[in-house]
């Protein structure tokens, strides 16, 4: 993608990882990655970590992060940034929509 390229949101690349996951990869560059995702009602996400700084923005719904071992209740208009090299593991006590921001890009939700 080139820089302050526009991507609107019929353009976004959408892609089920997952069941239960839909992500909506947005805009990115090399730096920056801005990505969806809506998740049903008792989708349980895999455990993991990455190289990335991660923040997170609660669009609608209820979902529970578990970062670290400690368990977070986040609602819609909750925010927060993680260190993505924590284990960490998102499930949807409800249907929601989450915004993601990453640092540097994910270049594993390229391929």
């Amino acid at each position: 993608m080139k820089p302050n390229q526009i991507v609107l949101g019929a353009d976004a690349i959408v892609s089920q990882p997952e069941p239960g996951l839909t992500r909506h990869l947005l805009a990115y560059d090399p730096q920056l990655m801005l990505v969806r995702n809506v998740m049903v009602n008792g989708w349980v996400g895999a455990q993991h970590s990455h190289p990335h700084s991660q923040a997170i923005y609660i669009l609608s719904g209820h979902i529970r992060l578990t970062l670290d071992g400690k368990v977070l209740n986040l609602y819609a208009g909750d925010t927060v940034v993680i260190d993505g090299s924590l284990e960490h593991q998102a499930s949807a006590i409800m249907d929601s929509e989450v915004l993601d921001v990453f640092t540097p890009q994910r270049e594993d939700f390229l391929t």
